[in-house]
């Protein structure tokens, strides 16, 4: 091998794919062996982990990801999807026009949830309650947003009760640990206090103690939820391009905006 080749192939260097002719390995796992071994929720885990799951640790996942897959039209990413697709755009463009919205506000209070939870968790100091009173205390005195907790159309989300429920069943058999579980009810608890009303975790907040109890860092939190939503994303997409239409905007085009301008005028 020249310099020049080596330089080249070291250009770019990774630990989850070797291919060459004839030749597919993920992690070290050929594909051929994989394909009709393992299900898609285990090739994520080995794609992002480097090893594959035991059996509940990828049932635990998969539950996750099939609570996140959709929240219907009025959620902006799914209305987003199905108005490009009213545009003459093609069905990959308009799940990107979708992912692409799936930021801070819109996608990302489950990495915030658990990041969260690990800032308590380092300062509890084995009181977790005392240090989530803290942390809550801390957040709402300078008006930080604490991802996971309410729900602008739910007043109790029904995917985080049924979420936590196998989170305790999974921490009983001793799947994980149990503790980030700990941490978010501790959370739930003083958000209480603080504001006089029960503020219910919602999927983010349960999807985040899901996720961080299996080992995934906060920012695959994000990423692991944009998986599930694509599912949905696609399947509007793919609905709204049989339902035709042209062009359709957030409003029928009866309805109006309400406009605060200047009053009408003419140039002098």
């Amino acid at each position: 091998m020249t310099p020049d080749q080596e330089k080249a192939e070291n250009w770019w260097h990774t630990d989850i794919i070797d291919m060459q002719p004839g030749s597919i390995r993920f992690r070290g796992y050929a594909i051929e062996d994989l394909i009709g071994t393992i299900g898609f929720v285990d090739m994520i885990w080995l794609m992002l982990r480097g090893d594959l799951p035991t059996p509940a640790q990828a049932d635990l996942l998969g539950a996750a990801l099939v609570a996140g897959v959709d929240h219907g039209p009025q959620a902006p990413s799914i209305a987003i999807a199905r108005m490009a697709m009213t545009c003459g755009i093609g069905i990959n463009s308009a799940m990107a026009s979708a992912v692409n919205v799936l930021g801070d506000v819109h996608g990302g209070a489950g990495e915030q949830a658990l990041a969260f939870y690990y800032a308590i968790l380092a300062r509890a100091d084995g009181d977790i309650p005392a240090a989530a009173t803290h942390a809550v205390e801390e957040a709402l005195a300078a008006k930080t947003q604490i991802g996971g907790f309410g729900h602008r159309f739910h007043p109790i989300d029904p995917r985080a009760p049924k979420l936590l429920a196998l989170v305790d069943a999974a921490a009983e058999a001793g799947t994980i640990g149990g503790q980030l579980a700990t941490v978010a009810r501790a959370v739930e608890a003083a958000l209480e206090r603080a504001k006089g009303k029960r503020i219910p975790m919602n999927i983010d907040g349960a999807t985040a103690v899901i996720f961080g109890e299996l080992g995934f860092p906060p920012p695959l939190c994000r990423g692991l939820f944009i998986l599930s939503r694509s599912v949905g994303v696609l399947a509007h997409a793919y609905e709204q391009s049989q339902q035709g239409g042209r062009n359709k905007g957030p409003l029928p085009k009866e309805w109006r905006w309400t406009y605060e301008g200047n009053p009408h005028r003419k140039p002098e």
